[in-house]
C-alpha cells in the first residue's frame, strides 16, 4: 500500500514561490502533483542533501531550480508529511 503525502510550506517558501517567474511557478505545481502520487518518482530526481543542509530533501522543479523539504512520517507512518522549506535556482540554494 503506497502512503499519502500531505504538503505543507513554510512562510519562506511561500515568498519565494510569490517573487519567482510564472512559469517556474508553474512547473512547481505539475512537480507537485507528481510528487503528490510517488515522491520517488524518477522526474523528480528526488535525493537527500548532505553538510549544512542535512536533513532535508530536493526535487527537481526545472532544469536549474530546486525545491527543498523536510521529509516527516507521523508517528503512525500511515502517511508522509512534506514541509516545503525552500525553492530557488541552484546556486542560489547552495551557496
Amino acid at each position: 500500500m503506497e502512503k499519502q503525502v500531505q504538503i505543507n510550506y513554510t512562510r519562506n517558501f511561500i515568498r519565494q514561490l510569490e517573487k519567482s517567474p510564472a512559469k517556474i511557478k508553474s512547473a512547481f505545481l505539475k512537480r507537485r502533483e507528481l510528487f503528490q502520487k510517488d515522491p520517488y518518482n524518477h522526474q523528480l530526481r528526488n535525493h537527500a542533501l548532505s553538510g549544512k543542509r542535512k536533513g532535508l530533501r530536493s526535487i527537481n522543479v526545472t532544469g536549474d531550480w530546486r525545491a527543498l523539504y523536510e521529509e516527516q512520517n507521523n508517528s503512525k507512518q500511515l502517511y508522509i508529511i512534506a514541509l516545503f522549506r525552500a525553492i530557488g535556482t541552484h546556486s542560489q540554494l547552495y551557496k
